[in-house]
């Protein structure tokens, strides 16, 4: 298996909004939970106040889900996303949902760094580049 670099776990908890007209989990909160596992991989290992306060924000530019089974009312999903690639400029991740009964959906998300006053694309930062680099060497 390989490695799974920066993993961060989180349980969610289906509520009545998160379910659409036809009665299973909208695709909007799929992206929802993915902001979440986002936020908690950077409260871990880059903190978005520290981050903000340098004068950089992360920033995505693709994300693409796979839908394999629906989720309803009651199911107790779990998120797990991970950091498979960090470069100069670009990061990626992947990610799953998974529930008692299996992956209920698969993610990529692409992004990059940004200066917050230019608006222009930053090298990711280096402690990200370091506990990355520190992950695959485990």
């Amino acid at each position: 298996m390989a490695v799974r670099a920066l993993e961060v776990t989180l349980a969610f908890g289906i509520k009545p909004f998160d379910i659409d007209f036809a009665q299973h989990v909208s695709n909007i909160t799929y992206i929802r939970w993915l902001e979440e596992l986002r936020l908690e991989m950077l409260r871990q290992y880059l903190p978005l106040r520290g981050l903000i306060q340098s004068g950089l924000t992360p920033v995505l530019t693709e994300t693409h889900i796979e839908y394999k089974r629906a989720l309803k009312m009651f199911d107790e999903p779990v998120g797990k996303m991970w950091m498979t690639e960090v470069g100069g400029v670009r990061m990626s991740v992947e990610a799953e949902i998974t529930s008692p009964d299996g992956v209920s959906a698969k993610a990529v998300q692409r992004g990059i760094f940004m200066h917050i006053a230019t608006g222009r694309p930053a090298r990711v930062p280096e402690t990200l580049k370091a506990f990355y680099a520190a992950a695959l060497q485990l």
